[in-house]
C-alpha cells in the first residue's frame, strides 16, 4: 500500500510564505551589495573572503607605511644632496680665491685683506649650510636633539656617527621588509673633523693670506683639495642612498597596487552583474507573489463571510 503525505491549506501557506521570505532575503542581500558596493558587508557573507580581506588590508597598511617612510627619507636625502652640492660650489670658489692669494706680491695688502675677508665669508656660508635643517632637525647633526649641528665657530656640536653602534647614532627609515636605509649624514663625514676638516682649513687659509705666507698657502691648498674631494664623496654616497630609497618606494607602490587589486576582487561587486541579478530577483519575486495568490485557496473564514 502506497501512502501519501497529507497536504493542508496551512502547509501550503507555510511553504509559500517561506519561499517569499527567501526571495525577500536574497533581494535584501543584493540591495545591500548595490548600496555599499561590496560583496562582503559582514563576516558571515564569506568567512574565507573575510580572512583574505583582513590579510590584504594588513599588507595595504604596511605598504602605505613603507611609502610614507620612503617619502620622509627622500626629504632628508634631497635636503642633504642640495646642501652638499651648494657647499661644493662654495669650496670651488674658496679654491679660486686661494690660488689668487698665492701671488701675494702683486696683490698688495689691501687686496690680500679683501681676499681673506671673502674666504671668511665663504667659511661662514659653509657653516650655515652645515646647519641646514629638515623638519626642524639639523640634517648634519646625526640624531642630536639640538637645533644646530655646528656652533658659530664651526665646531661640531651634534652626535657623531659610530658605525659600530649605527642604530643609536644615525637616523634611518624602514622602507621595506627588513630593509633600513640611513637618511642622515653627520657633519664630520661631510666636512671633516674640527682639527683638520674644511672649516679649519679655510680658517688657516684666511690666516695665511693675511700673513702673506705663500709656502703655507700651498700646503693649505692641498688640504682644501682633500676636503673638497671628501665633500664630493659624500655627495656620491647621498646620491646612491637616494636612488635606493626611490627604488624601494616604487617597489612598495607596485605592491600596494597589486594588493589593492586583489582586495577589490574579493570585496567589490561586479556592478553590471549585480544589477542584472537584482532585476531578475525582482522579477522572480513578482512571479512568486502572483503564483502564491493563485495557489493559496480561500480559507473557511472566507466561506463564512
Amino acid at each position: 500500500m502506497i501512502g501519501g503525505g497529507r497536504v493542508t491549506e496551512r502547509s501550503i501557506h507555510t511553504r509559500v510564505l517561506a519561499n517569499l521570505q527567501r526571495n525577500l532575503a536574497k533581494g535584501g542581500q543584493l540591495q545591500d551589495q548595490l548600496s555599499s558596493g561590496k560583496q562582503i558587508n559582514r563576516p558571515s557573507d564569506s568567512p574565507a573572503g573575510t580572512v583574505s580581506a583582513l590579510q590584504l588590508r594588513s599588507e595595504t597598511r604596511t605598504s602605505e607605511q613603507y611609502t610614507r617612510n620612503a617619502d620622509d627619507g627622500l626629504g632628508w636625502m634631497g635636503t642633504l644632496e642640495d646642501t652638499l652640492t651648494s657647499a661644493s660650489s662654495l669650496v670651488n670658489r674658496a679654491r679660486d680665491l686661494t690660488v689668487q692669494a698665492m701671488n701675494l706680491q702683486t696683490n698688495g695688502v689691501q687686496a690680500s685683506e679683501a681676499l681673506a675677508q671673502e674666504i671668511d665669508q665663504v667659511r661662514s656660508g659653509l657653516i650655515s649650510y652645515a646647519n641646514t635643517r629638515y623638519l626642524d632637525r639639523p640634517v648634519f647633526g646625526g640624531n642630536t636633539p639640538d637645533p644646530v649641528a655646528y656652533d658659530q665657530n664651526g665646531v661640531f656640536t651634534g652626535n657623531a656617527y659610530d658605525p659600530n653602534n649605527a642604530s643609536t647614532t644615525s637616523v634611518s627609515r624602514t622602507v621595506g621588509s627588513g630593509v633600513k636605509v640611513r637618511v642622515d649624514l653627520t657633519g664630520p663625514e661631510a666636512f671633516g673633523d674640527d682639527t683638520t676638516g674644511l672649516f679649519k682649513v679655510l680658517e688657516n687659509i684666511s690666516a695665511s693670506v693675511r700673513a702673506g705666507d705663500s709656502a703655507k698657502l700651498t700646503t693649505d691648498l692641498q688640504e682644501l683639495d682633500k676636503a673638497g674631494n671628501n665633500l664630493k664623496s659624500a655627495i656620491a654616497e647621498v646620491g646612491s642612498r637616494y636612488n635606493r630609497i626611490t627604488q624601494m618606494k616604487e617597489s612598495a607602490q607596485d605592491r600596494l597596487l597589486s594588493v589593492t587589486s586583489q582586495l577589490s576582487d574579493i570585496e567589490d561587486i561586479d556592478l553590471p552583474k549585480t544589477i542584472m541579478e537584482m532585476q531578475l530577483q525582482q522579477t522572480s519575486y513578482q512571479a512568486a507573489l502572483a503564483a502564491g495568490a493563485k495557489v493559496v485557496q480561500p480559507s473557511l473564514i472566507d466561506f463564512l463571510r
